[in-house]
């Protein structure tokens, strides 16, 4: 089979003649930008010193590039937008260092000056005329956004300022996605993995406006999430406006991509914690659930598009309703959250959901186990997620920062061995 076929494969809940792998086709199934590096010199990819560029500055993912994901065995490629969390393009770049000393390459707006504290701050459209919206505090490895929240009139509150950022995708990026989307499918044979904008429904990391000077609206993530108790009907009128820019922008962007697309990602927002879900199933089909079902239905009802939902935590309460609302597939799989046993899910959802992720522990095994601890532990996700189809092996998450190199390439020699 080839990447495509394969991936198409087990999206259809089919055996493909061996398991389908994402690294990176995803912004939240890629690599921290300073692993992405070790793995490169690991495997004498790149001589010393080379810089590797980051293709999402919020997270500080680093490229997958051709080379690496045919040295992974990787069945899948990233098709995304220009545009970052900040509101910079990340089209021309530029060689900065991480704090540790990792070459890389990040767009040309992307601040580097740290601040005398050791903050390095970002600004939405790389204005200084108005304040920072995200910060990287001295030994993270990536970047929280900064609430700027306005003192909110209640009488005054409109749906359209917490909607400013949803708009008509530009002609422009539409050229980018089609001419991105038709490059990407003549030059390898791997499943094109596409990140949109716009189509996900209160995802916490968005609502305080990074990209944005001024934001208006509700802006502070405390005050958001209480008004979705307190407002319901404020966050309805927010999601509907929303859901109609984004059933527009989906229509043209097909238009552009065609059915080269494999999978869209069109949930990010996390309804789960450790110890399961933070809204009850009734609150989910109520507020969330009608605006899931309009874009993945419009996707289901006019392309052959599979709908990729990430969201941590436990939220095995909510999986039902997750299916009714027509998401195709669940990333990342937290199996070590409350209610996510892996063989449960497997029997329960097996035939109705493909997991895409659950090969390994992001919290615990993979940046504090030893290599034998990593192999088993892929073995065992394996065994339990592939008979039948319905999986692709992802890692639980992104792999951070502070993962031992060995442990990443002990997770794909265990991958290889067993897929």
């Amino acid at each position: 089979m080839t990447s495509r076929e394969r991936i198409a494969a087990a999206c259809a809940h089919r055996e493909p003649d061996r398991l389908p792998v994402d690294v990176g086709g995803g912004f939240q199934t890629g690599i921290h930008v300073s692993v992405v590096y070790q793995l490169r010199q690991a495997l004498g990819l790149d001589p010393p010193g080379t810089p590797v560029k980051v293709v999402e500055v919020c997270q500080m993912l680093g490229e997958i590039a051709p080379d690496l994901a045919d040295a992974l065995h990787v069945d899948t490629v990233s098709l995304h937008g220009t545009g970052t969390m900040f509101g910079f393009p990340q089209v021309e770049f530029k060689q900065w260092q991480l704090a540790d000393g990792t070459p890389v390459l990040v767009p040309v707006d992307f601040n580097t000056s740290y601040e005398p504290n050791g903050d390095l701050l970002q600004w939405p459209e790389n204005d200084r005329s108005v304040g920072p919206s995200a910060r990287m505090l001295p030994g993270s490895p990536f970047f929280d956004p900064i609430e700027r929240p306005q003192p909110i009139d209640p009488a005054r509150l409109d749906p359209s300022d917490n909607t400013e950022e949803f708009t008509p995708v530009e002609e422009a990026e539409l050229a980018h996605y089609a001419r991105l989307a038709d490059r990407l499918w003549r030059r390898t044979d791997r499943a094109l993995f596409c990140t949109f904008g716009g189509l996900t429904f209160g995802d916490i990391a968005l609502v305080p406006g990074a990209s944005l000077k001024r934001p208006r609206g509700i802006r502070g993530i405390e005050e958001w999430y209480a008004s979705t108790l307190t407002r319901p009907d404020y966050i309805r009128a927010v999601f509907e406006r929303q859901a109609e820019i984004a059933v527009q922008n989906l229509e043209r962007l097909y238009a552009a991509v065609g059915d080269r697309v494999a999978v869209i990602q069109t949930n990010g927002t996390d309804f789960g914690t450790q110890n399961g879900p933070f809204c009850s199933p009734k609150m989910y089909r109520e507020l969330y659930m009608p605006y899931q079902q309009k874009v993945n239905g419009w996707i289901h009802a006019h392309t052959p598009w599979k709908t990729f939902m990430h969201c941590c935590g436990g939220i095995e309460p909510l999986l039902e309703s997750i299916v009714e609302a027509g998401f195709d597939i669940l990333n990342p799989v937290q199996c070590s959250a409350r209610g996510m046993d892996p063989v449960d899910l497997k029997r329960r959802f097996g035939d109705r959901l493909v997991f895409w992720g659950g090969g390994v522990n992001t919290q615990r095994t993979l940046p504090f186990g030893t290599p034998a601890e990593v192999r088993d532990e892929v073995r065992r996700r394996i065994e339990i997620f592939a008979p039948g189809g319905g999986f692709v092996f992802a890692a639980i998450h992104n792999v951070q920062a502070d993962v031992p190199v060995e442990n990443v390439l002990a997770m794909f020699e265990a991958v290889a061995e067993y897929r």
